[in-house]
């Protein structure tokens, strides 16, 4: 009998560690926020109208930029994944067909954000300029005088390349873009 209540002691122990274990799991993490809609996208509010959902714009995108959105299925871009190589003729704006993807001139009037240097973790002071030469829109420079690299917010068009570079050649991601629809919330 000592050892049937044993057993059951050991039983009921285990289940209460079990329960533990599963009320103690770490939450998931926090949905991102730092994506970017692809090339062509109109306002945020609009776009939420307009987007089908179809993934045409997703399956158009040759480099595989565009993914969908883990929690609403709609397309975004993840700059330090897979920054936006603004294609010449931008076939993710070509697929769309409801008009949540308008039509512009070329890549370089594309807004999608706005890339932001943080001056204490960029190292273009200790000679680092990998950014600066993979910007296809040519918005990043070096102030010499200063040894800081700043952006040239006219020619930012926000695709994501400089966060990528940074990402692969530093330790610390010192560039960051910020998307369209936080920049609507900070101008105003």
């Amino acid at each position: 009998m000592k050892d049937s209540v044993i057993s059951t002691v050991k039983a009921a122990h285990e289940l209460v560690k079990q329960a533990e274990g599963l009320s103690t799991a770490p939450p998931p993490p926090p949905a991102r926020t730092d994506w970017l809609r692809p090339p062509g996208a109109v306002e945020e509010h609009l776009f939420l109208e307009r987007c089908t959902k179809c993934n045409d714009c997703v399956t158009a995108c040759p480099p595989g930029a565009i993914v969908t959105h883990p929690q609403d299925g709609t397309p975004v871009l993840f700059a330090d994944q897979s920054p936006c190589l603004l294609c010449e003729d931008l076939p993710c704006i070509a697929a769309c067909g409801a008009d949540a993807l308008l039509s512009v001139v070329g890549g370089n009037h594309v807004h999608m954000g706005i890339a932001t240097v943080s001056q204490r973790l960029c190292t273009a002071g200790q000679g680092c300029h990998a950014c600066v030469s993979k910007c296809p829109a040519d918005a990043l420079v070096l102030d010499f005088a200063s040894l800081h690299l700043c952006v040239v917010k006219e020619a930012c068009v926000g695709c994501g390349m400089c966060e990528m570079v940074c990402k692969t050649v530093n330790d610390h991601v010192a560039i960051r873009v910020v998307p369209s629809r936080h920049l609507a919330r900070i101008d105003s």
